[in-house]
């Protein structure tokens, strides 16, 4: 069966069933591998994404449930050349250490930039209280955030 998305402003066609996870054609058919499998459980957020503008974990949402949806993952941030404010800041910031949980990280934060016109550290850690990182990196992702935020006029 073929089922048909919209990711990264691009429609795509894969050959899925309806109750195959997000993930799965995501890394599998689409070959975009940004979103990681972490626990398969939506609890590390590992495998954020966002679907019309809200960030989602695709590895326990099924693709027969997104419709007409717009699916962006963080490989429809930004480029090498061009980066989203928040890639940038994470570089500068220097805030990954193993990069397993970062693309999670950003599009939780993505989520949170746009649709707050302002925001604060707690606001930050709000956000991201559903993703995971092990390797301790907390506060330079927060602060990365925070970079990013106050590039885009949000602090």
């Amino acid at each position: 069966m073929a089922i048909n998305l919209k990711v990264n402003g691009s429609s795509r066609s894969v050959p899925a069933e309806p109750d195959t996870p997000l993930l799965y054609v995501l890394r599998n058919d689409l070959q975009l591998n940004g979103a990681k499998f972490g626990c398969g459980l939506a609890q590390c957020g590992a495998c954020t994404v966002m679907v019309d503008g809200k960030p989602v974990r695709s590895c326990v949402t099924q693709i027969g449930t997104l419709g007409g949806a717009e699916i962006t993952t963080i490989e429809g941030l930004g480029t090498a050349q061009k980066p989203h404010p928040l890639q940038k800041a994470f570089i500068d910031e220097q805030a990954v250490q193993c990069g397993y949980c970062i693309n999670g990280m950003i599009m939780s934060a993505k989520e949170l930039l746009d649709r707050k016109a302002r925001v604060s550290e707690a606001d930050v850690r709000d956000a991201l209280a559903g993703n995971l990182c092990r390797c301790g990196t907390h506060n330079r992702i927060v602060a990365a955030i925070l970079r990013a935020a106050k590039e885009m006029g949000r602090t």
